[in-house]
């Protein structure tokens, strides 16, 4: 059985901290990442999460953030230019199991709702979306205006599945990382995938 393969967007929205917790429970999950950062997603990660990509090796440092978390890295990570409009996930010939953005910007919201596929991020959620695969934004924003209730509703009649960033609490969290990870759970069970964060409610 093959390893599920998804793209990760990560965006200038506020929230960096989901993006990391969601990668996170991919590469330990057995995912192979296809890695899409834009130029505000990469500058949150730095202020927000203290995370460089563009000399921080990503597994490394997750565990040696979170060292009592250690769980073996199963998964791969490739990692594309948010402008390289050329790159294999550019194209439906390519085979994936599905895209998440996360978080998604308005502006990158903006822009798969037009079908702008204006850098790589919005490009392979526009061949997501045509090639009927799933698609699932993590949008971080608020309050909202009508365009971006508009451009929700946009994307949601496209196929995408909107997965907001708004943690439950019932789950008892201790730590910011809790509130982050199920979001991450919640996306992950959207794809059909299996995760480990949060536990199901029981009723």
């Amino acid at each position: 059985m093959s390893r599920p393969r998804l793209i990760v967007g990560v965006t200038g929205a506020s929230g960096a901290l989901y993006a990391v917790r969601f990668l996170k429970a991919c590469l330990e999950g057995g995912v192979t990442v296809e890695l899409v950062v834009s130029d505000y997603g990469q500058r949150l990660l730095i202020e927000e999460c203290g995370l460089n990509l563009k000399t921080d090796d990503l597994p490394a440092w997750i565990a040696a953030r979170w060292p009592e978390e250690a769980r073996p890295i199963t998964g791969t990570l490739h990692r594309h230019a948010v402008t390289d409009l050329g790159a294999s996930i550019a194209s439906g010939s390519q085979r994936w199991d599905g895209m998440v953005v996360v978080p998604c910007s308005m502006k990158t919201l903006s822009g798969i709702a037009r079908g702008a596929a204006g850098n790589l991020i919005e490009r392979a959620a526009d061949v997501t979306l045509k090639e009927r695969r799933p698609l699932v934004l993590v949008p971080r924003e608020t309050p909202l205006h009508l365009i971006h209730l508009e451009n929700l509703r946009a994307v949601a009649l496209a196929g995408a599945v909107l997965v907001p960033a708004m943690p439950a609490f019932y789950q008892k969290p201790q730590r910011l990382e809790d509130l982050a990870d199920f979001v991450a759970a919640r996306v992950l069970q959207v794809l059909g995938l299996p995760q480990q964060l949060v536990p199901a409610w029981e009723g």
